[in-house]
């Protein structure tokens, strides 16, 4: 019964397959391999944009940094959820591989910016006074720490704000197949369509070893982008590996498939909780994470059942947990859990 994270679970076979099948024979490095030849024209296909960039790195945190490194100069800002990842759990990455660039954090019930809230905190980013920092970019979470979900409609009101005040955005999308499936919409739709420039398209919490991409709808940005990514250590060498993850997780739109279980199952945790006495979620459930608070004594016993997850601080007298299912997740691990109350 693991609902730590998704980044817990196996990878998926396919992928795994399509890692074995790479791994025989040759092929030359960098990227410049036919694998990835290959997960660039089908990300392209996936997203609707023949023309856009596609570069792999290993971990939602460069993929984050990079691109905002690449969006962004040093002395601007990057506005954010005041709990987006990249505000409260990437070590001071972003800050680090823009050199400086400020994150400025907007409030927002259950994880979510909304335009108002983000125009007020324009606000207060001076332009043209050379005693402040400028403004920078915008980065949206989607889906969001909260476990909740950005329509494409919600994104692009945001995007607009943002680029009525000249600035790029990105979008953080560890968890973007689950808001897919979440919304019912398309990869297009959630992006550039609704005015999103970059995108750091996961792959690693959704059934990948290890991989995520960086999607750049600007072609024009792509040799900065190069050259940031090999200055901090992130261009592999044997990139067909990462590559060969990417190509299993997209061929016959798996990523949508393994998203979609994870949330079903995420759905049937949630739906199973609301029959626990005086259990309360802390935000809506959306996709496939979400933030149960219960009575005391509750997590030995859950723990004793073989539970595991993360615990989270909550009021005297109660106990909270966030809770996240997968791609793996049976149907059995969670009614297991929930004959655990």
């Amino acid at each position: 019964m693991f609902f730590a994270s998704d980044n817990t679970s196996a990878a998926a076979p396919a992928v795994m397959q399509a890692v074995l099948t790479a791994n025989d024979g040759y092929a030359m490095g960098y990227g410049n391999d036919a694998i990835m030849a290959e997960v660039t024209r089908l990300v392209r296909e996936a997203f609707e944009a023949p023309e856009a960039i596609v570069h792999l790195v290993s971990t939602g945190t460069a993929a984050n940094s990079l691109a905002l490194a690449t969006l962004v100069q040093p002395w601007q800002t990057v506005l954010c959820h005041r709990h987006a990842h990249i505000a409260d759990d990437e070590c001071g990455a972003p800050e680090f591989f823009t050199n400086g660039a400020k994150l400025v954090l907007v409030d927002g019930a259950h994880g979510k910016m909304l335009p108002e809230t983000l125009s007020a905190a324009l606000k207060g980013v001076a332009q043209g006074v050379v005693h402040g920092v400028q403004r920078g970019a915008l980065s949206i979470t989607n889906v969001t720490e909260a476990g909740t979900v950005y329509t494409p409609a919600e994104v692009a009101a945001l995007t607009a704000v943002a680029k009525a005040h000249g600035m790029p955005c990105h979008l953080d999308g560890a968890r973007f197949a689950n808001a897919l499936v979440a919304t019912g919409s398309t990869a297009a739709e959630m992006t550039w369509k609704a005015g999103i420039d970059v995108v750091s398209f996961g792959g690693t919490k959704n059934g990948c070893l290890g991989v995520e991409a960086v999607v750049i709808f600007d072609p024009a940005k792509d040799w900065e982008f190069q050259l940031r990514r090999k200055r901090a250590g992130h261009l592999p060498s044997k990139n067909r590996y990462l590559a060969a993850q990417m190509q299993g997780y997209l061929q016959d739109d798996l990523w949508l498939d393994l998203a979609r279980h994870a949330n079903d199952m995420g759905a049937r945790l949630a739906k199973g909780l609301t029959q626990v006495d005086g259990l309360r979620q802390w935000h809506p459930v959306q996709a496939n994470m979400m933030f149960p608070e219960w009575t005391a004594g509750t997590h030995a016993r859950l723990k004793a059942a073989g539970a595991v997850y993360y615990p989270f601080p909550a009021p005297q007298g109660r106990e909270a947990a966030r809770l996240v299912t997968s791609w793996s997740t049976t149907a059995d691990d969670v009614d297991r859990f929930l004959a655990a109350f």
